[in-house]
């Protein structure tokens, strides 16, 4: 039977359009834009803060443990983060976690030390949309201090 289906060319399904959306790729951009994310990973010893940042075109990827994860120590692996690269990184994308922005409770805080340290790198500072865990490649650009997405 599959012999006879095959001569006339009806062996296989028709490919089926609009189905499946197509998957999207980021859109191209120069070396040097990071995704940084931390995420909680379990030891013999307790629990760890893991924080990640890869480039989106090269894929170079640096990683770190820490005991903590606090504003504190993201701003202080995105220091060792610019030490570490080869090149010039010129955008960072994040989450909304409180480790790389205030929130619209801390109106009156001071700039965020993660900010901070962009600025001093000249880095600019984009956030993924507010409740997408996934990042999906529509960052906006972080604009205010306050800006809570």
């Amino acid at each position: 039977m599959h012999r006879c289906l095959q001569r006339h060319g009806i062996s296989r399904l028709p490919e089926v359009t609009g189905d499946k959306i197509p998957k999207r790729k980021f859109r191209a951009c120069p070396i040097g834009y990071f995704h940084v994310d931390i995420a909680e990973v379990q030891t013999a010893e307790g629990k760890l803060r893991l924080f990640v940042a890869i480039d989106r075109t090269s894929e170079f990827a640096f990683v770190e443990l820490h005991q903590e994860g606090g504003k504190m120590i993201a701003a202080q692996f995105l220091r060792n983060l610019v030490a570490a690269v080869p090149y010039r990184i010129h955008t960072v994308l994040t989450d909304n976690g409180i480790q790389f922005i205030n929130h619209a409770r801390h109106e009156y805080a001071f700039h965020h030390i993660f900010d901070r340290v962009c600025d001093e790198n000249g880095i600019e500072h984009r956030l993924t949309k507010v409740k997408h865990p996934w990042t999906n490649g529509q960052s906006l650009p972080r604009q205010t201090p306050g800006w809570n997405g």
